[in-house]
């Protein structure tokens, strides 16, 4: 079927191979090769995830152009191969979503930072994405994950579990609840700014992890930000939050000793370095001013997702083992913990770096 539907896009030459590749979880993604010597990406859009695919696709088909129309080099942004009938996507005879770009030759994609230098050149490209896309009109994306961080929301679907507490979970984790409660009141803060005016509304990538940055093969520099499906609009303060969450923890996010997880100051000034070289002089003072509070509302965000998870019986992430989930809380907790102890520092950095 992969070739079929391979060939009713506008490739050039004839499809002569087509095989799964790559190690994504949410779409199926198939390496596209023809008999010219082209090659394409050919993915399969998972709607179950995104359920409105004609609106997700309307978001990548207009920050793909917008960002191709603005370089010379083909490798510096994401090319949706139209179908043989002119249209960015198609539904095949079963009701499934497909679309193709070209294949980006010569570069990499890291699974995990090798280096510190990794981490940098990371940030220098969610950066690059955030300064290029800093004049496209961010109201005009669809919002294809409603309130997706709009971290009040995540507090009135936690509330709901912790009333409902289907499984009786709730009386083994009152300290996490309680650290959660404590944090609600403040949890609101960006979208408040938002809302008054104070911050612009930009357009967020929404998974901001190394192995969603392409590299060049020989000088391991960004070439462009991919997986789009998340592009919707927010704040920046969103993107650089999350890369802190997790790029700037010293353990994983399912670390069971908490004795091993804080936010590394060091990974956060690496981080902040890269992107603020390549995204400061788009940003206005106060939007550089709340990328710490970004972080911790990030962090906190996912810590309370992890617990609504829990409380809930595991319904939406996956799990490993038993109490996975609350886990991943008292990991995120912790480094909103640490943040918190450290946000005087995290505000020196941005301020001696926006200068």
């Amino acid at each position: 079927m992969c070739r079929e539907i391979a060939a009713r896009f506008a490739v050039n030459g004839r499809v002569a191979y087509c095989e799964r590749y790559g190690n994504g979880h949410i779409n199926e993604t198939y390496l596209v090769e023809t008999d010219g010597g082209a090659r394409y990406i050919l993915q399969k859009i998972n709607d179950t995830v995104f359920q409105n695919v004609p609106a997700l696709m309307e978001n990548v088909s207009a920050v793909t152009r917008y960002l191709r129309a603005r370089t010379d080099d083909p490798r510096r942004a994401m090319h949706l191969v139209q179908t043989t009938e002119g249209t960015d996507y198609l539904r095949d005879e079963a009701g499934g979503w497909w679309r193709m770009y070209d294949f980006i030759e010569n570069s990499i994609c890291l699974q995990a930072a090798e280096t510190d230098e990794d981490f940098y050149q990371s940030a220098v490209a969610f950066g690059e994405f955030q300064r290029e896309l800093s004049e496209f009109p961010a109201h005009t994306l669809h919002e294809t994950i409603a309130k997706f961080h709009d971290t009040r929301n995540r507090y009135v679907q936690f509330r709901e579990a912790l009333n409902a507490d289907p499984l009786g979970r709730a009386a083994s984790v009152q300290t996490e609840i309680e650290f959660a409660l404590a944090r609600e009141k403040n949890a609101g803060e960006l979208m408040r700014l938002l809302e008054a005016g104070e911050l612009p509304l930009r357009v967020t990538h929404n998974d901001t992890k190394l192995n969603n940055v392409l590299l060049d093969r020989e000088t391991r520099k960004p070439l462009c930000v991919i997986d789009l499906d998340t592009v919707m609009p927010g704040l920046a303060a969103f993107d650089f939050g999350d890369s802190i969450r997790f790029g700037a923890s010293t353990a994983a996010e399912d670390e069971t000793d908490l004795g091993k997880v804080e936010m590394s100051l060091e990974l956060f000034e690496t981080y902040a370095r890269g992107f603020l070289e390549a995204c400061g002089s788009a940003l206005s003072p106060l939007e550089k001013a709340t990328l710490p509070l970004g972080a911790k509302l990030m962090t906190l965000e996912c810590g309370v997702r992890f617990l609504t998870d829990y409380l809930s019986g595991d319904t939406y992430f996956r799990i490993h083992r038993p109490n996975h989930n609350i886990d991943r809380c008292r990991t995120q907790f912790k480094l909103v913990s640490d943040m918190e102890k450290k946000q005087n520092e995290m505000r020196a950095v941005i301020e001696k770096l926006s200068k």
